[in-house]
C-alpha cells in the first residue's frame, strides 16, 4: 500500500488522512555547497529531508519540500570557503542569512495556517546559523498557536548536545555517512583524493576516508527515534495550550512581526556578526564578507 510524506508528492485525500493521523510538519533546511569530491554538492539538504521522511515513515507528520537556498559568502562563512574551498567554482545555493530567516517566517506561518500542531525545522547546513533558527523560533512562538522547534540534524545525534556544535563535521566521517546510508547513489569514495594529494580539497574533513555506510545507518536510525520523540513532546505541548479560538496569522501580520520583533534582534545574530578579519581582497570570498547595515 502506498504511504507517501513528501508534502508535494501526495494526493489532497492523502494529505487529510495523514494529518488527521498526526497533525505535524517537518522543515527541512540545505544548501548546494562543495562537500568534498566524494558527495554531491546538495548533501545539506539531501541529508535533511531523508532524515526527516524517514521520522515521518515511522512516527507520522507530512514533510514540507526542502529548501535548498541557505546562508553562505558573508560573515565567518566567508573566511570559511576562503580556507577551505578556495578559489574554486562553489556551486552554491546561496542567499544572505536575513532573507532566509524571514523565509523561515512564511514557513511557520503557512503550516500554522493549515492548522498543524507542531513543526520541527530541521538543518542540515551547519555553521552558527542553526543558533540563529533557534533564536528565531524563540521570538515567533509567541505569535503562533502551533509548537515550532529548530535543529541541526546532529543535535538528534550528539549525546550531550552542546551549543557549540561539538560532534559535527563538514563533508568528514560524519556527513558522509549520514549521505551515503541516505542516498546512496550521491557518494562515491572512488572520488576521494590520494592521502598526499595537496588541498583544499572542496571542504573535505580529514577524516572523511574513515566514512562507512553501516555507522551512516545507525546515526539515521538514533536521529529518526530523537526527533519522533521530540514531535510527541510538541504534540503533547500543543494539546495542553488553552486555544478557545485558532486565528491564522495573516501575511501582513509576519511582517509585522518581523518589523517589531525580529528585525531589531537581528544584529545579535551569529551569523549577522561580522569576522574579525576578512579574507584577502583578490579572493572571490572578500566582496560579500561584510554585511550591510539593516535598518
Amino acid at each position: 500500500m502506498r504511504k507517501e510524506v513528501r508534502w508535494e508528492r501526495m494526493f489532497p485525500d492523502e494529505l487529510e488522512a495523514a494529518f488527521n493521523e498526526c497533525p505535524a510538519v517537518y522543515f527541512t533546511y540545505g544548501l548546494c555547497e562543495p562537500h568534498g569530491p566524494q558527495n554531491t554538492v546538495g548533501l545539506d539538504a539531501l541529508k535533511a529531508h531523508a532524515i526527516a521522511c524517514r521520522a515521518a515513515h515511522t512516527h507520522g507528520g507530512i514533510v514540507a519540500p526542502p529548501d535548498y537556498w541557505h546562508i553562505h559568502e558573508h560573515g565567518m562563512y566567508a573566511n570559511w570557503a576562503h580556507r577551505n574551498v578556495g578559489e574554486a567554482r562553489s556551486w552554491l545555493t546561496a542567499m544572505p542569512a536575513w532573507q532566509h530567516f524571514k523565509n523561515v517566517c512564511y514557513h511557520a506561518r503557512a503550516a500554522d495556517a493549515l492548522g498543524f500542531h507542531a513543526a520541527i525545522f530541521l538543518t542540515g547546513h551547519y555553521g552558527p546559523n542553526w543558533q540563529d533558527l533557534k533564536t528565531l523560533l524563540s521570538l515567533i512562538q509567541p505569535h503562533f498557536a502551533m509548537r515550532l522547534y529548530g535543529l541541526p540534524d546532529f543535535e538528534a545525534n550528539t549525546p550531550g548536545f552542546d551549543r557549540q556544535g561539538n560532534g559535527a563535521d563538514h563533508a568528514g566521517r560524519v556527513e558522509t555517512s549520514l549521505l551515503w546510508a541516505l542516498e546512496p547513489e550521491c557518494v562515491d569514495m572512488s572520488r576521494m583524493p590520494a592521502a598526499d594529494a595537496e588541498g583544499p580539497h572542496f571542504a573535505m574533513g580529514s577524516n572523511a576516508p574513515d566514512s562507512d555506510r553501516r555507522i551512516g545507518e545507525r546515526m539515521v536510525n538514533d536521529e529518526v527515534k530523537w526527533l519522533g520523540e521530540k514531535m510527541k513532546e510538541l504534540l503533547v505541548d500543543y494539546a495542553e495550550l488553552d486555544i478557545s479560538e485558532r486565528c491564522p496569522v495573516t501575511f501582513q501580520e509576519v511582517e509585522q512581526i518581523w518589523t517589531e520583533t525580529v528585525s531589531p534582534a537581528l544584529k545579535t545574530f551569529e551569523t549577522m556578526k561580522n569576522p574579525n578579519e576578512s579574507p584577502p581582497e583578490d579572493s572571490q570570498w572578500f566582496r560579500q564578507c561584510e554585511l550591510p547595515e539593516l535598518p
